[in-house]
């Protein structure tokens, strides 16, 4: 049972500040509509402020991480950094990940973590909301803007597959046996800070090439490296093919996967693309 509403906190004490200054990081923790707590950190970014919140045009970012990751993780972490040039970031740790409570389901349920990060951002104060997420996080990024029309202003979908159950290359056959193994699943506890649960998906979720056509009208940017070890260059095409002229695709020359491949240079163009799409 909830806890209460997703997103639900005590609203933040932030004083205002010069635009010099930057307020310090608040860190919390968000409650899902399924009542799972969720760690969470909100960086304001060096941003005017209007008495005690953002101003109503003030961009801010909710960062998917991918999987195994959390917000402390120094990889999350420079991503956050990057984006807090152009705006707020919100960053999560999703459900079995780090100090968020439950156990992961692999991007199914998931999209209940997003939705109560954003309705955190948008509690906040914040008008204008884009999504940035990474493998795992780029998949729920997805479904979450087609289970949520409109709740967002922009989604960036970075390393993400398009369809469910992919095999094809080594480190996933790994993943796989990770999430379906009972001894997998104990390195992923001991290993990688990650509990994951053990039952298989029922019913199957909206894959992410599915969901794609429901996000429009809403700004999409599907962003894949030409280099990626877990997904290769099929999946974002995939993607950009279903999602026709409203989305974007960047295939990066070189690029590995995910945060640990996305450079500065990246970073910095998708948010310019955020601030420019969001509205």
């Amino acid at each position: 049972m909830s806890n209460g509403p997703a997103g639900h906190v005590a609203r933040s004490g932030i004083r205002p500040h010069s635009e010099t200054n930057r307020a310090a990081p608040l860190r919390t923790f968000l409650h899902t509509a399924d009542g799972v707590s969720i760690d969470s950190v909100y960086d304001p970014g060096p941003v005017v402020y209007e008495t005690c919140g953002p101003s109503a045009d003030h961009l801010v970012f909710v960062l998917a991480h991918g999987f195994t990751g959390d917000v402390d993780r120094p990889h999350v972490r420079r991503v956050a950094a990057a984006l807090a040039r152009h705006g707020a970031v919100l960053t999560f740790s999703f459900r079995g990940h780090g100090r968020s409570g439950g156990r992961s389901t692999v991007g199914d349920r998931e999209v209940l973590d997003l939705a109560a990060a954003v309705d955190r951002a948008r509690r906040l104060g914040h008008a204008r909301v884009a999504t940035v997420g990474f493998s795992m996080g780029g998949s729920v990024v997805l479904r979450h803007a087609a289970l949520y029309p409109r709740t967002v202003d922009a989604v960036v979908s970075v390393s993400a597959p398009a369809r469910w159950y992919y095999r094809g290359t080594a480190p996933m056959r790994r993943l796989h046996w990770l999430v379906t193994r009972p001894e997998g699943r104990l390195v992923g506890r001991y290993g990688f800070r990650t509990r994951i649960h053990h039952r298989d998906w029922d019913p199957v979720p909206l894959s992410p090439v599915e969901a794609v056509p429901r996000i429009r009208p809403t700004p999409l940017l599907i962003v894949h490296g030409d280099s990626d070890g877990y997904f290769p260059v099929d999946h974002p095409r995939m993607l950009a093919e279903a999602a026709g002229e409203h989305g974007e695709l960047w295939l990066e020359p070189g690029m590995g996967h995910a945060e640990h491949a996305a450079d500065d240079g990246l970073l910095a163009r998708i948010g310019d693309w955020a601030v420019s799409r969001a509205g």
